[in-house]
């Protein structure tokens, strides 16, 4: 039965635990070149970020007037799980604030639509993976983010309840996910969504913001 008293911590990968811009572009840009085709300026790959792989390579396609194959696809996972903490880092403050949430009694986890397995090396290759009880990633449960289910498929995995816990995410996915499956929400001011994305929530310009409104 999940804990409704331990609080739970619920956090976004891509643009609020960690700046994989760099590592998702160089990535895009070496298949992109790949099939002689032109890369993209960094904004560009920014606002491709949010909606899992599949996504991010359609509108990469999309963008070149190509339609995404398979192919592509597989060598992109491949070389990205290879190259994923290159030039990936946490933003400022967040191994002090996991580690200063955890000493004070929360219990913490990652609800990403990045596909488990590139998060897990992620995670890992930064040091962060011993900070997390459950990781649900955007292809460990029939559904993701915006989709309520994938959140609480997360809490579940933590055993954490509902109404112990609260989302942290840049993206309007986070979001919207939070409020269906009951959960509050914070969104994350430095990442990589316009504060529109917000609908709402609280946010916190930086990590140090976010230590206040969770405290």
């Amino acid at each position: 039965m999940p804990d409704q008293t331990t609080r739970c911590a619920v956090f976004d990968l891509d643009g609020t635990l960690v700046d994989s811009a760099p590592d998702i572009h160089a990535a895009l840009d070496r298949l992109m070149a790949r099939r002689q085709l032109p890369g993209f300026a960094r904004a560009e790959v920014v606002g491709m970020i949010g909606d899992g792989v599949r996504v991010l390579l359609e509108r990469a396609h999309a963008a070149r007037g190509l339609p995404l194959d398979e192919a592509s696809l597989d060598h992109f996972m491949a070389d990205y799980e290879a190259n994923a903490a290159m030039l990936t880092r946490p933003f400022a403050g967040i191994p002090e604030l996991l580690g200063g949430l955890r000493d004070a009694g929360w219990q913490l986890a990652v609800c990403t639509n990045k596909p488990e397995a590139a998060a897990r090396v992620l995670l890992s290759g930064l040091g962060l993976d011993g900070h997390f009880s459950a990781l649900g990633g955007g292809d460990s449960f029939p559904m993701r983010k915006p989709d309520p289910g994938h959140l609480r498929a997360t809490l579940a995995a933590a055993g954490a309840a509902p109404e112990a816990a609260v989302m942290i995410g840049d993206h309007a996915n986070d979001i919207e996910a939070a409020r269906g499956a009951g959960v509050r929400a914070i969104f994350a001011g430095w990442g990589y969504g316009p504060h529109s994305m917000a609908g709402g929530a609280p946010i916190a310009a930086d990590v140090a913001a976010l230590r206040a409104l969770l405290s």
